[in-house]
């Protein structure tokens, strides 16, 4: 299917890694032009090695409005617009007691996980609601509506996005600008590595042994008994941001094998 993207401009924040450089890759073989952004910029140069037509690299904290800004001027002076933001960025958070966890914690998570986007929004939707056309799609979780006891600091962070990616698209379709989130569940990343890495430890058994272990227990709704893989949750976030997906606004788009037991988004 053509996307009818060809030509457009797309920021992706998170983008060294993950579904951020999977998405990337995803959007350059549509023709895309890329702004890919992160923490480091040794690991945004390592990332991009291969992909074509030499997207634009900068390093940023989107924890800071000036930085996030910055991202949205640097792309317009040189594609001279931005038609497009995907927002991968994002912390998994201390985790722990919900009650025991500090302001501090669940500050980092808000932040990062959630505020980020609002900084995003306030830079990238003006113009392109100036220009009669965008797109914005956001990262949330399965967490932001199946929440899971000791990560509450990531839990409300997550919904509190997908509350205001929600919000946003109320007006914003008016002016040829659509706002989604996609939500992933269990997927090949590094923080799931991490995870599973720690399990295997507390259990002693294998990497894999410790996957399948917490599929069967945590997550019996991923019938499908694997995670999932980056490439596939940027297909999803690759269609929202097309002409394609010209009617869909407002959603939350889940890529997460079934994990989410409920009908609701």
């Amino acid at each position: 299917m053509d996307l009818a993207i060809k030509g457009r401009v797309a920021l992706i924040t998170g983008a060294s890694g993950g579904i951020g450089l999977a998405t990337a890759k995803q959007l350059s073989e549509e023709g895309v032009h890329l702004i890919l952004t992160d923490l480091k910029l040794d690991a945004l140069q390592k990332a991009a090695a291969g992909l074509p037509g030499e997207p634009l690299l900068l390093a940023a904290d989107m924890t800071q409005q000036s930085d996030v800004d910055n991202l949205i001027k640097q792309g317009e002076a040189r594609f001279g617009q931005v038609d497009i933001v995907v927002h991968t960025a994002g912390v998994t958070g201390a985790k722990g007691d919900p009650l025991e966890l500090s302001d501090e914690d669940y500050q980092e998570a808000w932040s990062t996980d959630f505020f980020s986007a609002v900084r995003v929004a306030r830079a990238a939707i003006p113009p392109m609601r100036a220009r009669g056309w965008g797109r914005l799609v956001c990262i949330t979780s399965e967490n932001s509506v199946q929440p899971y006891w000791e990560e509450a600091v990531y839990n409300v962070a997550k919904a509190a996005l997908g509350a205001f990616i929600k919000n946003l698209s109320y007006k914003e379709a008016a002016h040829g600008v659509l706002c989604n989130t996609v939500a992933p569940a269990f997927i090949e990343t590094g923080m799931t590595d991490g995870m599973m890495k720690k399990r295997a430890e507390e259990l002693g058994v294998s990497f894999e042994q410790a996957i399948q272990s917490f599929l069967e227990e945590e997550r019996p709704g991923i019938v499908q008994k694997r995670r999932g893989k980056v490439e596939e949750v940027a297909a999803a976030i690759a269609l929202l941001v097309s002409d394609r997906a010209s009617f869909i606004n407002g959603s939350n788009l889940r890529v997460d094998g079934g994990s989410v037991q409920a009908i609701q988004n």
